[in-house]
């Protein structure tokens, strides 16, 4: 029998963009990348996105241990500019690591945008991967935050 530790989060974000612009970069491959990508010491193996219902997104990196990680994504629902929900897997040199659906709104207030991500997870590994998993997501999270403000701040 495998070990599954399950966990459901949330996790929110002051953005300071409008929802048509915060959902560009989730929607756009360019701009996701600018603050999804964190490790610029590993090697990109693969980076598809098709980022519509339906859609996959899968992505693989190998790490300077020389292990391999893969990330793949099913969109399920898409409303612009207010709603993504989609599944996805993580894998750790080919055995999967976690499964989860996660759904992010984007609502407006007042000139900026409150994100709330919500994710079920469940997790295939140690309680410590999973809190280090999970506070990498809020990580990511910030590092959007900072790309908007510094875009914001550019603008003004």
């Amino acid at each position: 029998m495998t070990d599954v530790a399950h966990q459901t989060f949330v996790i929110e974000r002051e953005l300071p963009a409008s929802p048509k612009h915060a959902f560009r970069f989730w929607s756009d491959q360019k701009l996701k990348r600018a603050w999804n990508d964190c490790h610029p010491d590993w090697t990109e193996l693969e980076d598809s996105f098709d980022f519509r219902v339906g859609g996959i997104e899968a992505k693989s990196w190998r790490m300077p241990d020389g292990a391999e990680l893969s990330f793949r994504a099913d969109y399920f629902d898409i409303l612009a500019e207010r709603r993504i929900i989609y599944g996805f897997e993580m894998s750790l040199g080919g055995k999967r690591i976690s499964a989860s659906l996660a759904t992010i709104e984007l609502v407006p207030e007042a000139g900026r945008t409150r994100m709330r991500f919500t994710e079920q997870l469940a997790f295939l590994g140690t309680a410590e991967a999973m809190a280090a998993r999970i506070a990498g997501t809020g990580t990511g999270f910030d590092r959007l935050v900072e790309i908007l403000a510094r875009e914001t701040a550019s603008v003004h």
